[in-house]
């Protein structure tokens, strides 16, 4: 079961990256904060216990209060003596089973979803964002925490700053006030000999950093790329594009301004087939690359809707529409020619239709329910592209016989796929 509750330490100066707490600077378009509240909440978590110091307490309560998190705040009037002995502040605020994690860690919704399933200290050992020469790393023996510390000869993985931990382990904090009155929180664990989960090679970073800052805004849009749906050109070209202007982009520019400058692009390129549609064509492809970035940015900055993602739906819809349309007014004068253009146009829409109408009916995801659909030919990046390749030699009957034949068949293969699977 999840903890519902949640701690997190907040109580160091950060002076390696600025004046403001780690914990309220903005990676992505959102503080560093505000992702690891939203992503526990969304595992289940309802409450939260943040220690921090008194010289940021009052920037982490204007935080909360804008945001309206359930929070209470702890604060560690010496912050000089160890994370450590800021777990131990937060002794008689929590109970049973919780959360523990540092306030200047970026983690990835796969991982948070992941970590808050385990026990004791969450673990990679495969860390793939992460500064491995300046994390902490641990030594494991029978599941436990043997060693812990950066400077560990041999180890067995990286200590990612999250941890599912009982109440009991008050008990080994209390021991080390009584011993020494300062410590960190690696002494805690290590004498603790907490049990090792491991979550291993999904995206985390710890924010230490100004180098750092550009590794986790990095971590988030590659993270952010849509899992499943992509054609073959998305994946293998558009998307290396797109991630690269998101990453640029993402501090700056909000997904739905995004949208709108998507589509006043597409509807460029539409117009542009009365002049040359070689050059609409090329401009086609690019509004193709352009629209992966408003998904990119949503979904890295934490501001996804499904509202978003249906007006987006739509809006490459009229793009499409309103490009192979004027192409016809533009290119062609057989009436033959124009039965050949409308079942290309029917076709390009139903591709997206059937799948979307799948989704309506069976409350699921196609792409997921049959694997092989990503692999059938004629989705929309690969469609644009194909668009742009034959118009630059000006094959435009060309084209609308292939995108007739190509969408159409592609649709009836998806709906004998899905037959397949899902039967009458």
């Amino acid at each position: 079961m999840v903890p519902t509750t949640a701690v997190i330490l907040a109580a160091g100066l950060g002076t390696r990256i600025g004046r403001r707490p780690k914990g309220l600077l903005k990676v992505a378009g959102r503080e560093i904060l505000y992702r690891t509240m939203k992503l526990l909440s969304n595992e289940g978590v309802k409450r939260f216990v943040i220690i921090t110091n008194e010289h940021y307490v009052e920037l982490y309560r204007e935080f909360i209060e804008k945001h309206g998190f359930n929070a209470e705040f702890v604060t560690n009037p010496a912050p000089e003596r160890g994370n450590g002995y800021s777990l131990h502040l937060a002794r008689g605020k929590v109970s049973g089973r919780f959360v523990l994690v540092m306030s200047d860690h970026v983690y990835s919704e796969a991982f948070v979803r992941e970590a808050v399933k385990g026990k004791g200290l969450i673990a990679d050992r495969k860390p793939g964002w992460a500064d491995v020469g300046e994390a902490t790393k641990v030594k494991v023996e029978n599941g436990k925490v043997a060693r812990i510390g950066k400077d560990l000869e041999e180890w067995d993985a990286v200590d990612t700053g999250f941890f599912v931990l009982e109440e009991d382990i008050f008990e080994v904090t209390s021991s080390l006030v009584a011993e020494k009155g300062s410590f960190e929180l690696r002494e805690v664990v290590e004498r603790a000999k907490l049990k090792v989960t491991f979550v291993d090679g999904l995206p985390w970073v710890d924010v230490d950093t100004p180098k750092d800052v550009k590794r986790a805004r990095r971590m988030l849009i590659k993270s952010a790329v849509k899992g499943t749906g992509d054609g073959f050109i998305s994946r293998h070209l558009n998307r290396k594009i797109s991630t690269e202007m998101s990453i640029l982009l993402v501090e700056h520019v909000s997904p739905n301004a995004m949208t709108v400058v998507t589509f006043l692009f597409g509807l460029l390129s539409a117009l542009l087939n009365l002049w040359n549609p070689a050059v609409a064509g090329i401009l086609y492809q690019l509004s193709s690359i352009l629209d992966g970035v408003d998904g990119e940015l949503a979904r890295a900055r934490l501001q996804t809707s499904r509202f978003g993602g249906y007006v987006d739906s739509l809006l490459d819809r009229y793009v499409d529409g309103a490009f192979l349309a004027l192409l016809v007014y533009s290119t062609l004068s057989e009436p033959v020619w124009w039965l050949v253009a409308l079942l290309a146009l029917l076709g390009s829409v139903m591709v997206s239709y059937s799948t979307e109408r799948f989704k309506a009916a069976y409350c699921k995801d196609a792409y997921r329910v049959v694997p092989a659909l990503r692999y059938l030919p004629g989705k929309r990046d690969e469609r644009i592209f194909l668009t742009m390749i034959l118009l630059l030699p000006g094959q435009v009957k060309a084209l609308f016989a292939l995108l007739a034949v190509l969408t159409n068949l592609r649709v009836g293969l998806t709906a004998y796929l899905i037959w397949r699977k899902e039967g009458s």
